[in-house]
């Protein structure tokens, strides 16, 4: 079985469908590996036979330079394809994106920044990173799912940047409930705004996970109903999310 699945070519389809689907993010929990274990990792994953599934590896601005002594020797023998990073923001956008522009002088196209994440709660915070990150560097800005949602959701729009929600934790309670998944979902959808979502995604399919004590929502599941909301098939959104396969 095992051969099978490591020898067989994914179809167009399916493809499409997953392509850079997952971001690795091995520096975080539940893994919360280390640096030389990520890059490891990362660097084994692509150059698999799954490496068209793989995205950017995630790492936070802070941790930039520990990440290229880590990496380096991988990048350099990786000369097949360029190394892009994920970062996420620390509280002073300013400060980051000059860090961020540094390290692309010195090690693009090896190595190259190109996404920044960052967490926002407020419109105004919301204007300032949008108006702050250059438009060369794609920006995620993660938004709290409940409460009013519409109106952070609608500067998102306005500032022509993307979503983020965060699907859970190391607790129960980081788990967001259904609702707040579905109002995030159709809100994005209502306002042209793509989005990713980030924890709690570690499998791909819905299920009960001991370590938690809770459900963990599955990224086929959540990427389904987000298909199905883009369609106008809101009755079933729901329903996939929460189907258990």
């Amino acid at each position: 079985m095992n051969n099978r699945m490591n020898n067989s070519a994914p179809n167009e389809s399916l493809r499409a469908l997953l392509t850079e689907i997952v971001d690795y993010a091995g520096l975080f929990p539940p893994s919360q590996l280390s640096m030389s274990e990520a890059v490891i990792n990362y660097a084994t994953y692509k150059n698999s036979n799954y490496d068209w599934m793989l995205g950017r590896f995630v790492v936070p601005v802070g941790r930039l330079d520990e990440f290229l002594e880590n990496a380096k020797d991988f990048i350099n023998r990786d000369e097949s394809s360029e190394w892009r990073l994920s970062v996420l923001a620390s509280e002073d956008i300013e400060e980051t994106i000059q860090i961020i522009k540094w390290f692309n002088e010195e090690n693009a196209p090896n190595v190259l920044c190109d996404v920044i994440e960052a967490k926002a709660n407020t419109n105004e915070r919301i204007e300032d990173i949008a108006d702050t990150v250059p438009d060369n560097i794609e920006t995620f800005i993660e938004i709290p799912v409940r409460g009013d949602i519409a109106d952070l959701i609608a500067t998102l729009a306005i500032k022509k940047v993307n979503g983020k929600i965060r699907l859970g934790g190391v607790t129960p309670q980081a788990f967001p409930k259904l609702s707040h998944i579905l109002r995030f979902i159709h809100v994005c959808i209502a306002a042209n705004v793509p989005f990713k979502a980030t924890a709690g995604l570690h499998h791909p399919v819905r299920l009960y996970h001991e370590s938690v004590q809770t459900h963990m929502y599955g990224f086929f599941n959540l990427f389904g109903g987000a298909v199905l909301a883009a369609y106008d098939r809101l009755d079933r959104v729901g329903k996939f999310i929460e189907k258990a396969c």
